[in-house]
């Protein structure tokens, strides 16, 4: 039996009571965690180092060092998503139906947590606090499996939780964190089929890939990010420009970071100089089509020609496919074909253009005059999310409590019997 093997049944020993506890001991807990995580951030950021010391080593590149780092304000941040989870409502023991059927038995259905959440995540360590507490606050145990190079952060930050709220009344083992950084630890987990009630992997393509294909636990699948901003001919130009540069470089390695612009011609001459000049004055470098390349040259600015690889790209780095379309059918074919179904933006005042792009792009969060950077479980006033889902199967988009719990229904009767 492994670390993983291990975790796991003392999480789902755990799992027992916490589904019984009330809605305050499960809120205190969370107070608890984030005044935690206030008192011990320096020591925590210390382990962080370690961990930033040793990926600056390994040569790792800058979009996931800036995923890696914390420093005390990031910390805070994760106690403060702990606290806004205490004020959201108690996603267990709602009411979701109610009725009294043509025999006189009365039924329910009535929320209830899933039981045990593993979370697979790569070099997130803020992962650790928004996952536990999410698990936590539907009433779920969690088994955290971290990637190795947050491996001392996210010791810290499991320790400090778990001690919270064990002291808070929480049972022993409801945050358990395999330390291993052996990657067979993970194809364990995947394996615990009955013990484990669900998994959720947070990463890249290739560890969401292997969980999705070798998991035997049901599967929750986050999605990669290849998210694009259409300018239609329509659109204010101004309004265009702020939510490209806004949408591109907030942040590059985030998930809901554009990576392809997409221009309509009409409107390409008098739009893409300005904003090619801005990227590129902000050091993304531009993969760009024929047409958006020779604006790009006329204006001085260096590019490379795009292929088929760079529109399905998620580069995570300040880089940026550029395509000119010949109108609104020819973009949405583009996005459809190439999106990783995660988030997709229209800038338009044309109504008829947003309507059809809201309509037939198919993605879990479409936007229309605004930045993708807005997919975010806190921004959408869910809380920290556990992560975002482009599939369509039980939860899509940024998911958080209500994704953690399943129903029961509950049937009350006076000796009712079937004939």
């Amino acid at each position: 039996m492994g670390e993983a093997t291990e975790r796991a049944r003392a999480a789902k020993a755990a799992s027992a009571k916490l589904a019984l506890a009330s809605e305050d001991v499960r809120n205190g807990a969370l107070e608890a965690m984030a005044g935690a995580l206030r008192e011990n951030a320096a020591a925590i950021v210390r382990e962080n180092g370690r961990d930033m010391e040793a990926a600056r080593a390994r040569g790792t590149t800058e979009a996931i060092l800036d995923r890696l780092m914390l420093d005390e304000g990031r910390v805070n941040d994760m106690a403060d998503a702990l606290v806004d989870l205490v004020k959201l409502p108690d996603p267990l023991g709602v009411v979701q139906l109610e009725r009294t059927l043509y025999n006189g038995l009365r039924l329910r259905r009535v929320s209830v947590p899933l039981g045990v959440v593993a979370v697979v995540y790569e070099a997130r360590p803020n992962v650790t606090a928004d996952a536990a507490g999410i698990a936590l606050k539907s009433g779920n145990a969690v088994v955290l499996r971290g990637g190795s190079l947050a491996e001392h952060s996210n010791k810290a930050i499991a320790d400090t939780l778990h001690a919270a709220a064990v002291s808070a009344g929480l049972s022993q083992g409801c945050i358990q964190c395999i330390e291993s950084t052996d990657r067979a630890e993970t194809d364990e987990l995947m394996s615990l089929h009955g013990t484990v009630d669900v998994l959720i992997p947070r990463g890249g393509a290739g560890l969401i890939a292997h969980c999705v294909e070798h998991s035997k636990v049901p599967v929750i699948e986050t999605g990669t990010g290849n998210c694009h901003v259409y300018v239609h001919e329509s659109a204010d130009l101004g309004r265009a420009h702020a939510i490209v540069m806004n949408a591109k470089c907030r942040r590059y390695g985030v998930c809901n970071a554009a990576e392809t612009l997409l221009v309509d011609e009409g409107v390409a001459a008098a739009f893409l100089p300005a904003i090619l000049a801005n990227l590129s004055e902000k050091g993304v470098k531009l993969h760009a089509d024929e047409k958006a390349g020779a604006i790009a040259a006329a204006s001085g600015l260096k590019y490379v020609p795009a292929d088929e690889t760079d529109w399905a790209t998620e580069y995570l780095a300040p880089e940026i496919a550029v395509r000119v379309v010949a109108g609104i059918d020819e973009a949405i074919a583009h996005v459809n074909r190439y999106s990783t179904k995660h988030s997709e933006a229209i800038v338009a005042d044309d109504a008829a253009a947003i309507a059809a792009f809201e309509t037939r792009v198919d993605a879990a969060v479409v936007y229309a005059n605004a930045s993708t950077a807005f997919t975010d479980g806190g921004q959408f006033g869910l809380g920290a999310e556990i992560g975002i889902s482009t599939q369509k199967l039980h939860v899509r988009g940024p998911f958080a409590l209500e994704a953690l719990t399943s129903y029961k229904y509950i049937v009350e009767g006076e000796g009712q019997v079937r004939s």
